[in-house]
């Protein structure tokens, strides 16, 4: 078999080094990239195309979900798996629906990691039990429908809009928000204001809590 290129994305180098090592025991895998924060991660995954990307769904200034939505759009050969911390995370159905199709917690990444990306690479799904109960209720209509604090609220915005929702409630200036995302302050203060009034928020603090009831990004 050829060589198997994955990419690590996540914003903790322990972790990042704690995945290399447990891929690295596979014959024939290469960790080709890191990236330490979501946007990073699209650029690699965009430029090199790896078999596989492994993304944490909590990072700076690009979420794993949006990286996924992404990824999935300009690299849509790369198989995604999403590392999380909670295994009843409530965008669990967002995340299937931006093309990731693996979701594994970081406490079972030791002893299930191989394994998830080898499901992915033979073009199947990998869930942890409970995480597969949630998938399967919601697939049979049995989830609960969103509630004004659920994730899936956050569909109401655009992609762009998101991203700029997660860098304010980062603390972000208009001004960074704009080189962040290479447009002008003008349009970056358009965005915010169209965010504040389409939300109903009338302050920072009241989209930083949006942003945290809503998983786009975390307390």
């Amino acid at each position: 078999m050829s060589s198997i290129s994955i990419l690590i994305a996540d914003d903790h180098e322990f972790v990042r080094k704690g995945i290399r090592s447990v891929l690295q025991t596979r014959p024939g895998w290469e960790v080709v990239a890191e990236s330490s924060d979501g946007r990073d991660a699209v650029k690699k995954a965009q430029q090199l195309k790896p078999h596989v990307a492994i993304l944490d769904i909590s990072m700076p200034l690009l979420n794993g979900l949006e990286a996924a939505r992404q990824i999935s759009k300009t690299a849509p050969q790369t198989k995604m798996l999403i590392l999380t911390m909670h295994d009843a995370d409530p965008m669990i159905q967002q995340i299937l629906e931006a093309g990731a199709r693996g979701y594994l917690l970081k406490s079972d990444a030791v002893n299930d990691l191989v394994s998830a990306v080898e499901a992915l690479l033979r073009n199947k799904t990998f869930f942890t039990p409970k995480v597969g109960q949630i998938v399967l209720e919601g697939y049979l209509g049995k989830s609960p429908k969103a509630a004004d604090g659920d994730p899936a609220n956050a569909l109401r915005l655009t992609a762009r809009q998101r991203q700029i929702v997660q860098l304010l409630a980062e603390g972000k200036s208009s001004k960074e928000v704009a080189v962040t995302l290479d447009i002008s302050v003008k349009t970056a203060e358009t965005h915010r204001a169209n965010i504040m009034r389409r939300l109903d928020c009338h302050s920072v603090t009241d989209l930083v809590r949006y942003a945290i009831r809503n998983g786009i990004t975390q307390a």
